[in-house]
């Protein structure tokens, strides 16, 4: 199954997250399929910068958004 999630990124304690297309059962920071955004929840509001046409081009393909990320995609909207 394919899965939108975040994949980990930065320092410790200073975190930014890619929001990217990956297997399920590829580990967190492991091998993507694609990316489709990024997500800086250091900034204050916290910065969103994601592409929708490929966001609901893998939605209609099958792809299921983690909880986190269902939550990100609709403060975009």
């Amino acid at each position: 199954m394919v899965k939108i999630r975040l994949q980990r990124q930065g320092k410790k304690k200073a975190p930014f997250y890619h929001i990217v297309v990956a297997d399920s059962k590829s580990p967190r920071d492991g091998k993507i399929i694609e990316q489709l955004g990024t997500y800086d929840p250091m900034t204050d509001p916290a910065t969103i910068v994601l592409d929708s046409e490929k966001v609901e081009k893998w939605i209609k393909n099958g792809a299921k958004p983690t909880d986190t990320v269902k939550a990100l995609i609709e403060k975009t909207k």
